[in-house]
């Protein structure tokens, strides 16, 4: 069974499971299936660090753009990209959560843990495109998120609305 775990995943999970089915539990391969739950559920917190960490980014940048830069525009620019990501990144939270919605407890701490790396990427990417005296630092941003999860991921919400 070991061999088969590592050489044919997908082989291995179809054996395990008919195995469930037929209700002959001696046969599992117990330490095997435990490391891939684990492993599953290791997966399913990192994708949600990962769109929450686009969204961050990409409301970030809105923000920066919108207050700092050019806050007389009614659409700044560079924004319409943005607007797709940030819509896909909720999009994909939200059915994230719809398939494991045991996760919920997690969206406050993970929302925290992300932000500074969300932070560092848009310090990055703004510092692209503006002129050196519109540099952005670590100041540039709030130390910590300002934002709660519920308002991140509400359709239509935006930084500065």
């Amino acid at each position: 069974m070991e061999n088969l775990y590592k050489s044919d995943y997908h082989g291995w999970i179809a054996r395990q499971r008919e195995l469930l089915k037929n209700n002959r539990l001696n046969e599992l391969d117990i330490p095997n299936l435990l490391e891939a739950m684990e492993q599953e559920m290791g997966n399913n917190y990192h994708t949600l660090e990962s769109h929450l960490k686009i969204l961050l980014l990409h409301l970030l940048k809105y923000q920066h753009q919108v207050e700092v830069i050019n806050p007389v525009l009614p659409e700044p620019y560079n924004c319409r990209e943005w607007f797709a990501s940030i819509d896909r990144a909720r999009d994909d939270i939200r059915s994230l959560l719809r398939r494991n919605p045991s996760l919920k407890r997690e969206t406050g701490v993970t929302l925290c843990e992300v932000y500074p790396s969300a932070k560092r990427m848009a310090i990055k990417e703004m510092n692209r495109y503006v002129q050196k005296h519109q540099q952005l630092d670590n100041n540039s941003y709030p130390p910590e998120c300002p934002w709660i999860f519920e308002q991140v991921i509400e359709d239509d919400w935006l930084p500065c609305d």
